[in-house]
């Protein structure tokens, strides 16, 4: 194949066979390291066996559907502990309760929810899948405001909770510039309307609507416009 040459030439060398032998001999010697290297490297998957020892974290659901709270236990085991590929991953979870109306689905949706934990990849969106279940009857707020339209749905924020703790999951918290105006704007509202604010569990605002985006009961009308205080989300822009 002919090759065409735009520049001038200024010099040349000859290559001697020795001098090529050595080349291709060093490409693959570094190509047999990294593959190496790499095949040290421990992936999440089915295969991996449980370790004997697991770090875990239990988290606390109590909802006004029962008078006994759920106690959600996420175990996680650590890859290629000590090297620079470390990574911690769930590995299993745990849903215990005494009340036993709902035994049955919630030792089918752990098991397999622990089987996609060890399959691997991506698990984040087990979030949005449980957060995506609706209750025929009718959901609740949970404590400060925060609308949950089902239980199934609670434990979905349960799970993000935990990713977000190991890192699964980027936490898009506002900012200290839109936390100090939220701030500001929460102060205004209840200054202006501390006479007529009436006594109720919430962390924000009696007569906050609900928000679209966050799901909180926190939006409330400032400066002629509909905003946020929980997540900052405003009609405006």
């Amino acid at each position: 194949m002919a090759i065409k040459l735009d520049n001038k030439i200024v010099g040349f060398d000859v290559v001697k066979e020795e001098d090529k032998n050595t080349a291709q001999e060093a490409v693959v010697e570094n190509t047999a390291a990294s593959e190496t290297v790499e095949s040290n490297v421990v992936h999440m998957h089915e295969k991996v066996e449980r370790p004997e020892t697991l770090m875990g974290s239990t988290y606390k659901i109590k909802t006004p559907l029962s008078e006994h709270s759920l106690y959600v236990t996420i175990n996680d085991i650590v890859l290629n502990p000590g090297t620079e590929h470390e990574l911690r991953r769930p590995f299993e979870i745990f849903i215990n309760s005494k009340n036993m109306d709902h035994f049955q689905w919630i030792v089918a949706l752990t098991r397999i929810i622990s089987a996609v934990f060890r399959k691997g990849g991506d698990v984040t969106f087990l979030v949005d899948e449980l957060r995506s279940v609706f209750d025929p009857r009718g959901g609740y707020f949970k404590k400060g405001g925060k609308y949950m339209p089902s239980l199934v749905a609670e434990l979905g924020d349960a799970i993000e909770c935990h990713l977000k703790l190991i890192g699964l999951i980027k936490d898009d918290e506002l900012d200290e510039h839109q936390q100090k105006l939220m701030a500001e704007k929460r102060a205004q509202y209840e200054s202006a309307n501390k006479e007529a604010e009436e006594e109720v569990e919430s962390d924000f605002p009696a007569g906050s609507q609900l928000c679209g985006k966050c799901s909180t009961k926190a939006v409330i009308k400032m400066d002629g416009c509909m905003t946020c205080l929980n997540c900052g989300d405003s009609k405006c822009g």
